[in-house]
């Protein structure tokens, strides 16, 4: 084929792409009962693979403009000033925490043996960065049928190490932001939030209404494919904080000084002036490392297919309530067995899943239902580590001083023993939640 352009050829390439994808990759399948119905999966057009195909004809690879859109295009939209991709939700906690070690902060920095307030029912890595670093996550318990910190119990895991609180909203439901927010700002602590799971959820205090991530200090993202958009891999770190987001592209840069972007050279015009430690005077600043930092940005080929996606976010949100809602009053029929979930107060839910508790008085087994439910062809999940601190990984420092417990974990312990979750992505129909909602139903009458 001869093409009289490169812009031409670009267009009649994503022109194939689109064909490939209404050919080979659209769903024309419909749903009955007994297919497969997993808990989360992307969903895409033939607009992302035309983006993805744009950003490999480029054949940049790393960070670049694709990256450049989409963190301006995010910013914009969840309201913060600054937006930075990395490569995981897993990464953007890292960086998230890593930020509030620097010594930039002074007397807020936090340093190793200081102590980082989270709940054990939740996802590893929210805690992990803060045991690395060799601070002490302190952990509280948690309500049901919200399943985020019980803030009823935040002052008395308070100590005078205490430098920030570091959680995650629940499957898209928030924990009380008012609360945890007021008990940061009156103690002077760093509020993180681990966003992972409710992209899209609003919460109000005092008549503002706001996205989650956004009330806190720093605010995390994922783009792993169940999430609520994807990128394939991919995360995002997101502030308001000018200081702190200096601090976060350079420890998700190498750690260095300089703020040149990729492959732009003397960005800032002192490239080759300035005295920086004890390195000889005017030492190379794009050579400059002023925090133990790490290479965690995400490529372009994942960055254009987000551009993509954040045009599609708001309807994803839509129909992941319109999901829930249809599935908890189809169950409202076995609440006397189930404790159904419920949205905060003060918010509106983007929700990733449906949580579900087998009440104890009701004679029935978490276990015995799942393993039905998954023998009809539907997904579950737990709720990730139960209780962090009876896995494996705390073998090796258990009964040390590495962490410490505030009170009792019992209904940390409830949720390890009797909850369970289905999906509610955007690609389930009406007739999937129905089927859902009766194989569920038969497994616990």
């Amino acid at each position: 084929m001869k093409w009289n352009s490169e812009s031409e050829a670009r267009e009649q390439i994503k022109l194939m792409v689109a064909e490939y994808y209404h050919e080979f990759k659209e769903k024309k399948v419909p749903f009955k009962s007994g297919d497969r119905i997993s808990y989360a999966s992307r969903i895409f057009d033939e607009k992302e693979m035309q983006a993805l195909t744009d950003a490999t004809l480029d054949f940049w690879l790393t960070t670049g403009r694709f990256a450049n859109q989409f963190e301006k295009e995010f910013a914009n939209w969840i309201g913060v000033k600054f937006a930075h991709l990395v490569n995981s939700g897993s990464s953007a906690n890292l960086v998230a925490f890593m930020a509030l070690t620097a010594p930039e902060l002074g007397a807020r920095q936090i340093l190793p043996g200081d102590e980082v307030i989270t709940v054990a029912c939740g996802f590893p890595t929210t805690v992990t960065p803060v045991l690395n670093y060799g601070a002490v996550p302190v952990f509280v318990d948690v309500t049901v049928p919200q399943y985020n910190i019980d803030v009823t119990k935040l002052e008395g895991a308070l100590s005078s190490k205490t430098k920030a609180v570091m959680i995650a909203h629940t499957l898209g439901n928030p924990f009380n932001l008012e609360k945890v927010k007021e008990f940061c700002d009156k103690h002077n602590l760093w509020l993180v939030e681990d966003n992972c799971d409710a992209l899209g959820t609003k919460y109000t205090i005092n008549g503002v209404t706001k996205f989650s991530g956004t009330w806190g200090d720093i605010g995390t993202s994922s783009f792993y494919p169940p999430h609520h958009m994807t990128m394939g891999e991919g995360g995002c770190v997101y502030t308001n904080n000018p200081v702190l987001n200096r601090l976060i592209l350079s420890f998700r840069d190498w750690g260095r000084d300089c703020i040149c972007p990729s492959g732009q050279d003397n960005f800032c015009k002192h490239r080759f002036d300035g005295q920086h430690g004890e390195l000889p005077k005017d030492y190379d600043h794009k050579y400059v490392y002023s925090h133990f930092g790490y290479n965690l940005k995400v490529t372009d080929m994942q960055a254009a297919i987000g551009c993509e996606q954040l045009k599609k976010f708001p309807s994803f949100i839509e129909r992941r309530r319109h999901n829930w809602s249809r599935l908890r009053a189809a169950l409202s029929c076995v609440e006397n067995k189930l404790l159904l979930p419920e949205p905060a107060e003060n918010s509106i839910p983007s929700w990733f899943g449906f949580l579900i508790s087998v009440r104890e008085d009701s004679g029935l087994d978490r276990n015995k239902i799942t393993r039905y439910i998954e023998e009809h062809n539907i997904q579950t999940r737990l709720l990730f580590s139960g209780n962090l601190i009876k896995h494996p990984c705390f073998n090796q420092i258990r009964n040390s001083d590495r962490y410490r417990v505030s009170g009792g974990l019992e209904v940390t312990d409830f949720v390890m023993n009797n909850t369970f979750w289905v999906g509610v992505y955007p690609g389930m129909t009406d007739e999937m939640i129905d089927y859902m909602a009766k194989i569920i139903i038969e497994a616990v009458c």
